[in-house]
């Protein structure tokens, strides 16, 4: 028995004495190994008398446990060590000076969108916010846009199944929101007149070509008080325009169009020159459809609790994305969600480069076309 205490002293001794993980590695298979020192004692228990072998064996496996628990404990602390000396060694110096351009840029969608909202701002507009994931009455049936109307056809919508368990019903699935319309029916169930809003944000169509894309950006307008008529609704996207383009005159006309929300409808171009490599906004040779307009029709205000015959207004709705193309020269609205490091690089602005209507809207980080 003493040969095994003197066993067991030597084995832990070169386990608390290894220096690495290989060394730790070669003690434990000489010991605990299938040719290791306790393996080659534990063979000799047959050759013993029953008592002699009974008391052997629960020495044994108590040195066996002993050093076990000693290899891993040894383990540990060599663990410790390789790694603190790895990331000793690996270690970066957060002190070091950054590189002398700026590396992130600001997308222009972003940057429209701050465009956008200093301009209407000036005018008295607030901002409004709604969900993605919208009822069918905010989204279609509030906005004047009955069952059977083109627009709510499948095809066009991405509709979201309540449950997995029930059969599709289109009536009653919700639907990501197809423009940012039911914004204002929102408002409207919250806030008396008179309202003046503007709605920016994300929305959803089934749609993809060089100037669609399923996710784009809108802005949609909404004004309602007791005396707003057509004119102001002319004159404030006349000044629009023109802030927005930065020029100090444009020509613009309306033409007759037709929205389920609003009565009369109206689309609104502004003058442009067109040519075989270049379109300029501005005075010109053709016209550019860039926005729907008209007021509000009597329909849409009763769903919103507003009585039409005490008040009226006027919405549009304008495509954020189209503004980016048309101001920063952007062929492609495929481009704008292909998180490509160089072409934000080429369209991008400067992170303080900010919108506003008294330090200028364009900044100086954009390419401007």
């Amino acid at each position: 028995m003493e040969n095994m205490k003197d066993l067991e002293c030597k084995i832990l001794g070169q386990i608390a004495e290894a220096a690495d993980l290989k060394q730790l590695d070669e003690i434990r298979v000489s010991a605990l190994g299938k040719k290791g020192s306790i393996t080659e004692a534990m063979k000799t228990l047959g050759t013993m008398a029953q008592e002699e072998r009974i008391e052997t064996a629960k020495q044994l496996n108590l040195m066996k446990t002993t050093i076990e628990e000693a290899l891993l404990k040894r383990k540990t602390v060599l663990d410790d060590e390789a790694l603190n000396a790895k990331l000793q060694n690996e270690k970066v110096d957060v002190t070091l000076p950054c590189r002398p351009e700026t590396q992130g840029r600001i997308h222009p969608v972003s940057k429209i969108f701050e465009e956008v909202i200093a301009i209407f701002g000036t005018m008295g507009f607030e901002v409004a916010e709604g969900p993605d994931i919208e009822d069918q009455f905010h989204n279609f049936n509030a906005l004047n846009m009955p069952l059977n109307h083109p627009a709510r056809q499948m095809q066009d919508t991405f509709y979201v199944a309540q449950a997995s368990d029930k059969p599709f019903d289109m009536e009653d699935a919700y639907v990501v929101r197809t423009q940012t319309s039911g914004i204002q029916i929102r408002t409207m169930e919250v806030k008396k007149p008179p309202i003046r809003i503007i709605a920016p944000g994300r929305t959803y169509r089934s749609d993809m070509d060089a100037t669609h894309t399923p996710m784009f950006h809108q802005l949609e307008g909404l004004v309602i008080d007791k005396t707003t008529t057509m004119a102001h609704l002319k004159g404030c996207l006349y000044d629009f325009v023109k802030a927005f383009f930065e020029l100090d005159d444009i020509p613009v006309r309306y033409r007759p169009s037709y929205f389920p929300f609003t009565e009369p409808s109206a689309e609104m171009d502004i003058g442009c020159l067109k040519t075989k490599t270049e379109l300029k906004v501005g005075a010109g040779n053709d016209w550019l459809e860039i926005l729907g307009c008209g007021m509000v029709h009597p329909n849409v205000l009763r769903a919103g609790g507003i009585d039409p015959d005490e008040y009226q207004g006027f919405a549009f709705g304008l495509g954020i994305d189209r503004l980016a193309m048309l101001k920063y020269g952007i062929p492609d609205l495929r481009t704008f969600f292909e998180s490509d490091v160089r072409w934000l690089k080429n369209y991008g602005f400067a992170p303080l480069d900010f919108s506003s209507m008294t330090g200028g809207l364009s900044g100086n980080g954009g390419q401007t076309r």
